[in-house]
C-alpha cells in the first residue's frame, strides 16, 4: 500500500503507482508530495546539499514488517520538468516515483553499471511513459 501525504495540491494516479510498486514489493511505501522549499530543507539535512531536488528516497531498516521507505517528490520540479520536456506533470510524477522506488530497493545509478537505468527503461516501456531523467542523461 502507498500511503500518500500531500503538502501541496496534486492528485497522483494512485492506481498506477500501486501497480508499479507491486512489481517489486509488497511492503508499504510512504509518499510525500511537497514543494521546492520543503525538499531543499530535507536535501540539506540528510544529504548536505542545500538546494531543491526532484525526488528523495529514504529506505527503512530491513525488518520483517517494516515499510520499504519514504519517497519525497517536489511538485515544483515535476511541473518544471514536465513543461521543459513536453510531457504531462502526471507522467513526470510517475517517472520520479519510479526513480525513488528503485533507490528504495537499493539501486544507485551513481555507482552501478547501468542496472538502475535498465530497470527504469523496462518500466517506462511497460507503462508507456516518456524517457526518465536517468535515461535522458545517461542515454546520451
Amino acid at each position: 500500500m502507498i500511503e500518500i501525504e500531500k503538502k501541496v495540491e496534486f492528485q497522483p494516479d494512485e492506481t498506477l503507482l500501486s501497480k508499479i510498486a507491486s512489481k517489486y514489493t509488497k511492503k508499504d511505501i510512504e509518499l510525500i508530495i511537497t514543494d521546492n522549499d520543503d525538499i531543499q530543507k530535507l536535501n540539506a539535512q540528510f544529504r548536505g546539499i542545500d538546494k531543491a531536488t526532484d525526488v528523495l528516497s529514504f529506505p527503512y531498516e530491513k525488518m520483517k514488517n517494516a515499510p520499504l521507505g519514504t519517497i519525497v517528490i517536489s511538485i515544483d520540479k515535476v511541473n518544471a520538468l514536465a513543461e521543459e520536456l513536453g510531457h504531462s506533470p502526471r507522467e513526470e510524477f510517475i517517472l520520479l516515483f519510479i526513480h525513488g522506488l528503485l533507490h528504495l530497493l537499493g539501486y544507485d545509478h551513481e555507482v552501478d553499471n547501468g542496472e538502475m537505468r535498465s530497470e527504469e527503461e523496462k518500466l517506462i516501456r511497460l507503462f508507456r511513459l516518456p524517457e526518465s531523467l536517468i535515461v535522458r542523461s545517461e542515454g546520451k
